[in-house]
């Protein structure tokens, strides 16, 4: 639940990250949760808190750990997860593709 001591742009940013949660299936509870952990660790990483744990401050935050999560950085989804949609797409010769191949294969559908 949202804490009085949360400036406007925190509550702003608990909102966005329920909703996201939300969206992804979680149930309320679950949501409100993630939501609250994250908003108060970017207020301790921000100096924004009088105490702070040695991990919310020195950990990586949880912007670049959900990024680094999300399988759309530089090496992208990996070989099964290609394979697995090439699959499902019945695209012939997938077994014998490598990554970069399953890629182009999935790409000109």
């Amino acid at each position: 639940m949202p804490q009085t001591a949360w400036s406007a742009k925190r509550e702003r940013q608990y909102e966005h990250i329920k909703e996201g949660v939300r969206g992804r299936g979680e149930n309320e509870d679950t949501a409100e949760e993630i939501a609250a952990r994250t908003v108060n660790k970017e207020r301790a990483r921000a100096g924004e808190t009088n105490e702070s744990s040695r991990t919310s401050t020195e950990d990586i935050s949880s912007g670049r750990r959900g990024g680094l999560r999300s399988h759309r950085g530089p090496g992208g989804r990996t070989r099964d997860q290609l394979y697995q949609e090439a699959r499902d797409r019945n695209i012939r010769g997938r077994s014998k593709m490598n990554k970069a191949e399953l890629e182009r294969a999935i790409g000109r559908r």
